[in-house]
């Protein structure tokens, strides 16, 4: 899996060099695609650069909007890298944090400049672009409050076809651990998306750090909104101070309540509509402050506040409730919305007008349970042993969110475990070569494997096996080698097995061919060396392989052998033959000197009696 790592003692020493870890919330910001540290201007923010992550191209930026982070870069997923990519940031501290992601333009002639893609965090997907998201200042980003649990955070980007993923930043930011607690249902299951956070009579769009707000608001961006429907309604603001405002938990800016809408007297209902995905739950916190000065008193200004029709809140008298005029109001409410709208109308029963200062509305979505973590961590080492191509992708989670799960991977929800597992794993015909590693047996889920079509090689795992819920194996038209595992007997669910055209050899285990007595369906043809069930050639006596081995050095040895032995005869025949030759061409000069020899024998006796001494005659001649 693809990762980004940042020691968790460096982020805290380079954010917060003299404040405490207690003293002040943990931040990650993160300038995609950055080949050094940035700080931006005019807060001097801190970005890190994403030094550690290797996937997508890093690439010079065009930022949508100018509320966007002045940053020059971002990184863009192509399709080709695998349609799931992810930043998985180690060493977050357990907690309540507000994730943001920016979104960027790649700076590029001709490129597209509008990619639509979902993303998720912690495998819950919190949003998908739009088409015309560039042109909305509240939608070149994303946004949800997450519990993150496990010391990691895990952010996706998942290919939808059109377009390629392109991140500018990322942001983690601790908030408090009660922030946005709206009732019993919520908690560490919940994450709340940002649907639209508006800040009601001014004109420009700032973020926490701009409103002078603290560190554990999660620097919040603000939408400004002059107006709910021109002529309808007027906006008002005040310099005085805002009492009761920068509490915890949710540590809202004194300046979002400086600042309203006010109805007419034309106008008298105040009603704001927006376009939300149906059938969802949502979570709404309205703001107020009686900042009008022509209301001094409790009693003076009351309305209703409707949700898409429904009165939500009766006799809101916002002095009565909030203790004082200048003091803050929030009230929370969750509903479920069938259509694609939400309205919120404020509907006056004394006074005349109606007022509003803020508004935030969120999605409540339920996080996803994840997929158990041993059978994540086989499906890694699977991916790394049968070097699956990238365009496959594998990153994240296999198999959520639900809407992409990892290509060849099925998914099934294990109540029991309140975990996702994995029951099937279709990877024929993609081109793989390695091999079928021992911890695909840590898969005790699996139904189904399909491996056909490939090259892979070495033998089949015999732990395997024990993955007794295996229905279906099909391993044909490979180059698995060696012999069927004797483990595979014990697969009594097993009914189809598929090993045809591979290079298999010994003999099948009996209990195999016993399964064909239970309808079971088994292809071992193209396998010259298998043997012992019905339909395969019987086996002769058993060899090991140890005894294989000693057979065949045995048979070299005497192979040696015989080649010594024959060449030691041919070299004795060539001796005689030559020494033959010798002889006779030797014969007549032989038989010569023999004569010579006798007929000097004869002279010396037959002068014997005129013998001369040496002085006289002189040497002996014998040549």
């Amino acid at each position: 899996m693809l990762r980004f790592l940042l020691p968790w003692l460096l982020v805290l020493h380079l954010a917060f060099p003299s404040v405490s870890a207690k003293a002040a919330p943990f931040v990650m910001r993160i300038s995609c695609g950055a080949r050094q540290n940035v700080r931006t201007p005019p807060t001097n923010t801190l970005w890190f650069k994403d030094f550690a992550y290797t996937g997508g191209i890093p690439y010079n930026a065009t930022s949508p909007s100018y509320i966007s982070p002045p940053l020059k870069t971002l990184r863009y997923f192509p399709l080709s890298s695998g349609p799931e990519n992810c930043y998985n940031i180690n060493r977050v501290p357990k907690g309540h944090y507000l994730v943001r992601i920016f979104f960027g333009l790649v700076a590029q002639p001709n490129f597209d400049n509008e990619p639509l893609f979902d993303i998720s965090i912690e495998g819950t997907q919190i949003a998908s672009l739009k088409s015309g998201w560039s042109n909305l200042d509240d939608q070149v980003f994303a946004e949800a409050f997450v519990f993150l649990t496990d010391g990691t955070a895990s952010i996706c980007f998942h290919s939808t076809g059109h377009g390629d993923p392109s991140i500018l930043s990322l942001e983690i930011l601790q908030v408090d651990d009660e922030a946005y607690n709206y009732g019993p249902q919520w908690g560490e299951g919940i994450i709340l998306r940002t649907a639209t956070r508006l800040n009601c009579g001014v004109g420009k769009p700032k973020f926490g750090v701009d409103l002078n707000a603290t560190n554990w608001g999660g620097d919040r961006f603000w939408n400004p909104i002059t107006t709910f429907s021109q002529g309808s309604d007027r906006s008002r603001s005040v310099e005085t101070s805002i009492k009761q405002a920068s509490k915890s938990p949710n540590f809202y800016p004194e300046a979002i309540y400086k600042s309203a809408i006010v109805s007419t007297e034309s106008q008298p209902d105040l009603e704001y509509t927006m376009d939300v995905d149906p059938n969802r739950n949502y979570s709404i916190w309205l703001h107020f402050a009686e900042i009008d000065t022509s209301i001094s008193n409790a009693g003076q200004r009351v309305f209703d506040i409707q949700i898409n029709g429904h009165v939500e809140f009766e006799n809101v008298d916002i002095i009565k409730m909030s203790g004082d005029r200048y003091t803050a109001l929030v009230l929370n409410t969750s509903v479920a919305v069938n259509g694609r709208s939400l309205t919120i109308t404020l509907h006056p029963k004394k006074g005349g007008h109606a007022i509003i200062n803020a508004i935030e509305v969120f999605e409540i979505i339920m996080a996803e349970s994840k997929t158990l973590v041993e059978e994540v961590r086989a499906l890694q080492a699977l991916k790394k042993a049968l070097g699956l191509p990238v365009r496959l992708g594998w990153n994240g989670d296999p198999c959520v969110p639900p809407q992409h799960p990892w290509s060849g991977a099925d998914c099934q929800y294990d109540k029991t475990n309140n975990k996702w597992v994995i029951d099937g794993i279709g990877l024929d015909n993609q081109g793989l070569k390695g091999i079928v590693p021992n911890e695909i047996s840590r898969l005790r889920h699996l139904q189904s494997i399909n491996l056909s079509g490939n090259s892979i090689h070495g033998v089949i795992p015999s732990s395997l096996g024990t993955v007794t819920s295996l229905e279906v194996l099909d391993l044909s038209y490979n180059l698995f080698n060696g012999s069927v595992p004797e483990s595979l007997g014990q697969l009594t669910s097993l009914r189809r097995l598929n090993l045809n055209s591979n290079s298999l050899s010994g003999k099948v285990p009996a209990a195999l061919g016993g399964r064909l007595l239970h309808r079971a369906s088994f292809n071992f043809t193209d396998n010259s060396g298998l043997c012992g069930i019905p339909g395969l050639p019987s086996c002769g006596p058993h060899l090991t392989a140890g005894a294989k081995v000693g057979i065949a050095l045995g048979s070299l040895v005497l192979f040696l052998l015989l080649v010594i032995f024959s060449i030691c005869c041919w070299k004795r025949r060539q001796n005689i033959l030559r020494a033959q030759q010798i002889a006779a061409r030797d014969a007549p000069y032989a038989k010569a000197r023999t004569h010579l020899s006798r007929d000097i024998q004869m002279t010396r006796h037959h002068n014997h009696g005129n013998a001369r001494t040496a002085a006289e005659n002189g040497p002996s001649l014998l040549s």
